[in-house]
């Protein structure tokens, strides 16, 4: 009998006198040593032994479960018994549920994505890594959204419509809207992101404005609305 059960098991038989009686043996692969002999070569022999070897492995399992449990306890684990045999018996047949990982928020993902790869953290390019490679929709709204982010920094607005036929084609949907906005403006967002000027200075103003109208709760003249705006004061 084995000391432990091989993982793999070689079989064959052998004679103890040719062309009359046979034997077989049994041969741990990986550690290249026999494990047991049969008197003979019969499929009976061979199921008795190997139904022997999975009582053996099984009992090994309860004593290794039982140790497991004494560990994870003394970690602070304070479940049953019962729910740990559970489990493991849901990990030997594979239908155990994975752990799943905190998903990070839609505005955490989107503050990985816009900002410039090298002043992620390594922990925070492997935690977008992650979502990349569990959401298609994201991976691509990311490398979208990083090439647009590009064309701002640099002023790269030569590259406006190729990056706009790109989207249309296989971008997630909520960004083909975005898309859509970009082709109806198509000239002004190319100067947008070719010019160094930009329309910051006449927002400013606006708002100047809009706060002068207000303060004369819309009873003054377009005159005297002209002049307070023309004024400095």
């Amino acid at each position: 009998m084995p000391g432990s059960a091989p993982r793999v098991l070689g079989v064959d038989e052998f004679a103890f006198r040719k062309g009359c009686t046979y034997g077989t043996v049994l041969v741990d692969i990986e550690a290249g040593q026999v494990v047991d002999v049969l008197p003979d070569r019969t499929s009976e022999t061979f199921a008795a032994w190997l139904n022997l070897n999975a009582r053996f492995t099984e009992a090994q399992g309860q004593a290794r479960g039982t140790q497991l449990f004494l560990e994870i306890q003394a970690r602070g684990y304070d479940g049953s018994r019962q729910v740990d045999r559970k489990h493991l018996a849901a990990l030997h047949a594979g239908t155990a549920e994975p752990v799943r990982a905190a998903i990070p928020s839609p505005r955490k993902i989107t503050s990985w994505i816009m900002r410039p790869r090298e002043t992620l953290t390594e922990s925070r390019n492997e935690r977008l890594l992650h979502v990349r490679l569990a959401c298609p929709d994201i991976t691509r709204a990311c490398d979208l959204a990083r090439a647009f982010a590009d064309m701002v920094r640099h002023q790269r607005g030569h590259l406006l419509l190729e990056w706009i036929r790109q989207a249309e084609q296989d971008a997630p949907k909520p960004m083909k809207g975005f898309v859509g906005f970009l082709r109806q403006d198509l000239d002004a967002v190319t100067a947008g992101l070719t010019l160094s000027w930009s329309s910051g200075v006449v927002e400013g103003h606006v708002n100047r404005v809009k706060t002068l109208k207000r303060a004369m709760y819309g009873r003054a003249s377009f005159r005297l609305l002209r002049i307070r705006i023309l004024t400095r004061s």
